[in-house]
């Protein structure tokens, strides 16, 4: 039997939107919950004073190729949220708001429909000079969602905790790494350049 020829993939030219840094956020404790800042001063490790800068990080529960704790490279520098999406979730758990400083994100971007689904390798740049790579899709978990229970006054908790990892999926945002250091200012444009999209299958 002949095998037949696989049709070449489609592929999605590069296209370009523009968006806002609506809302920055900075943990600066030892703590995941982020608090408003109005600028951020972003290096190659990632928001300086930030809880989750650095080079490298240890892989944990998103990682389940490698030991708990292995040391890997930092492409969690930066949580990036919608304002559409976190409004979509609290919907979704019957809850009147979702506030990005609840479950860690140090950046509300505004104007990008379906940021969630931004492919790995778009790149943000910022206006004032800074330029960030989102590396993947940030999953929803559990400890997000205790907090969310917590902070809109949900009765069970727990329950709550496991509405969110549910509820939130494809919608928690995305990470992001710093591919050009610079300062960025609550307020300030961005352009974003998507690239090439396939499906690839073997």
């Amino acid at each position: 039997m002949l095998d037949l020829p696989k049709p070449d993939p489609e592929i999605v030219p590069v296209a370009k939107l523009s968006a806002r840094a609506a809302g920055l956020y900075v943990a600066s404790g030892d703590n995941f919950q982020t608090g408003a800042a109005d600028g951020l001063e972003c290096t190659f490790e990632g928001i300086a004073g930030d809880l989750h800068a650095g080079f490298t990080r240890r892989s944990g529960g998103r990682e389940p190729w490698y030991p708990r704790g292995t040391e890997i490279r930092n492409e969690r520098q930066i949580s990036l949220v919608a304002p559409d999406e976190l409004a979509e979730v609290a919907g979704r758990m019957g809850i009147a708001e979702i506030r990005p400083e609840w479950i860690g994100a140090n950046m509300l971007i505004d104007g990008v429909p379906r940021l969630s689904l931004l492919p790995p390798g778009t790149l943000l740049f910022f206006k004032g000079g800074a330029t960030l790579r989102i590396a993947f899709q940030n999953g929803p978990c559990a400890i997000a969602g205790r907090v969310v229970a917590e902070q809109s006054g949900m009765a069970d908790r727990e329950t709550g905790a496991l509405e969110f990892a549910k509820r939130a999926k494809r919608l928690r945002g995305v990470v992001a790494c710093v591919e050009k250091p610079g300062c960025i200012a609550k307020g300030e444009a961005i352009s974003l350049r998507i690239p090439e999209q396939w499906i690839y299958r073997s």
